[in-house]
């Protein structure tokens, strides 16, 4: 490790959030350094296009299988970086390794259609885009990144990355795989530099045909914005303040012991953070009776412990955007957190909000929640659309048909019913309203990637 004031100019100090030390000072690029990897990957395009599908394919295999044979070494890489517990990122290596394995399939798969049409025959094509810049974020750097660089690979397109400056350290390695598997040159770039910098030339370069952002509804407006003037293609996908409801017929029992990690997993940090709880008001005092054991069973430890559930937020100043929401709230009930350094902040439960406080409204992104009472179906729906947001949600109940009226009724692009699982690779990822634009992961990404080309070839007889 090194200390602060041995950091190079032009580089950015990565910052272990346990132990609060440098980790590795990462060089960071400028105009002209994004302007020579884009014209590198411009350069890449034409050949990679070319590539036939089932070699195209069996190259994302190799660069799976390559994610594979290091996955402990990116999990212990983003442990270090982000503060994950060691058990989740596993999974987050072990899910990259998925979705380029589920794509490696898509080549031979990316199929068009024919039209019947009078007079001859009609064909569509689907054609890449050119070069992608993907912007990934800080809280789950791995597994966004793959979300983004696997499916446009797979539709032809080549992709320059830039990670967050608080994490690029598993993006880089993932970055020096895919050379290891075999990927051509200027295929995947992986570029680190401050947003500013970086991602606004992703968005203001005319050799850069989309836009891929996961990150704030804030910043994600300024990309659509500036996305606008050339009419570049865009994927958003942004805040979220999603609402977990119990109906009081569910399981009370199971509903109260998930409810922690689905809002304090990551810390909190998750766009899909089930960070306010809307219980029935008939069993709201049961459901706290409930609550408060399995919030003080989150083992929050040190990240690197196989038995740690919760880790550290990011940065010292996440930690202060995250108080800064709760000082004016009225605490119901907290968790424990180690002492020493480290940028930690306790699960926070929330009752009795004011419904002017904007905890009740903004993402806090932190390990925060809020429980609300509800007092039927409708007065449940009313209150889970209250806000901007609509990206993700649970539902908790043993009446199937309310299950689908309330599924229906939230404007959420992602619920789950008696769960809280939001992602799988198979199946589309995306919001509603301020939440994004566009749908990531499942058939659907590859959508976003390529474009309809209509072919009509005229027989001469009409």
């Amino acid at each position: 490790m090194t200390a602060a004031s041995d950091v190079v100019p032009g580089t950015y100090d990565v910052v272990d959030p346990t132990s609060e030390q440098v980790i590795r000072a990462v060089p960071m690029a400028d105009v002209e350094q994004t302007d020579a990897a884009v014209a590198a990957a411009k350069a890449a395009y034409g050949p990679w296009r070319a590539v036939a599908p089932a070699d195209r394919g069996r190259l994302l295999r190799r660069f799976a299988e390559q994610v594979d044979t290091h996955l402990e070494e990116l999990a212990q890489l983003e442990v270090a970086n982000s503060g994950h517990p060691i058990g989740s990122a596993r999974w987050e290596a072990g899910n990259v390794r998925d979705v380029l394995t589920y794509y490696s399939a898509a080549p031979e798969r990316l199929f068009g259609r024919q039209i019947p049409v009078a007079g001859g025959l009609d064909v569509t094509f689907r054609e890449p885009l050119g070069v992608v810049g993907l912007i990934v974020p800080w809280n789950f750097p791995m597994p966004i990144a793959g979300w983004g660089f696997a499916p446009a690979l797979a539709a032809g397109n080549v992709v320059v990355l830039k990670p967050a400056e608080l994490t690029p350290l598993t993006a880089l390695r993932l970055g020096e795989l895919a050379r290891e598997a075999g990927l051509p040159e200027g295929v995947l770039t992986v570029l680190p530099g401050a947003g500013p910098v970086v991602g606004r030339r992703f968005v203001t370069h005319p050799d850069v045909r989309k836009v891929v952002f996961t990150g704030s509804t804030a910043v994600g407006k300024a990309v659509m914005a500036g996305c606008a003037d050339q009419v570049k293609r865009v994927t958003l996908e942004l805040g979220g303040k999603s609402a977990n409801v119990v109906f009081a017929d569910a399981d009370l029992e199971l509903a109260a012991s998930s409810a922690p990690l689905a809002v304090f997993d990551n810390a909190g940090q998750d766009c899909c953070a089930r960070s306010r709880i809307l219980v029935q008001r008939s069993v709201y005092d049961r459901f706290l009776e409930l609550l408060g054991p399995a919030v003080a069973a989150v083992r929050v430890e040190d990240p690197s412990l196989e038995s740690s559930q919760m880790g550290p937020l990011i940065s010292a100043r996440q930690r202060d955007r995250v108080a800064a929401y709760v000082a004016d709230a009225p605490v119901a009930f907290r968790g424990a957190v180690p002492d020493g350094p480290g940028f930690w902040y306790p699960p926070t439960v929330l009752l009795d909000v004011d419904p002017a406080n904007p905890v009740l409204t903004e993402e806090v992104f932190g390990p925060v929640v809020v429980v609300q009472a509800f007092d039927d179906e409708d007065d449940a729906v009313r209150q889970a659309n209250e806000g901007p947001y609509g990206l993700s949600g649970s539902i908790w109940t043993r009446d199937l048909g309310r299950a689908l009226r309330v599924s229906r009724g939230i404007e959420a692009g992602n619920l789950s019913v008696n769960s809280h699982s939001s992602v799988r690779y198979s199946t589309p990822f995306g919001g509603f309203k301020q939440s994004g634009l566009g749908r990531e992961l499942g058939p659907d990404a590859l959508d976003g990637f390529t474009e309809v080309k209509n072919v009509f070839y005229a027989t001469g007889v009409s």
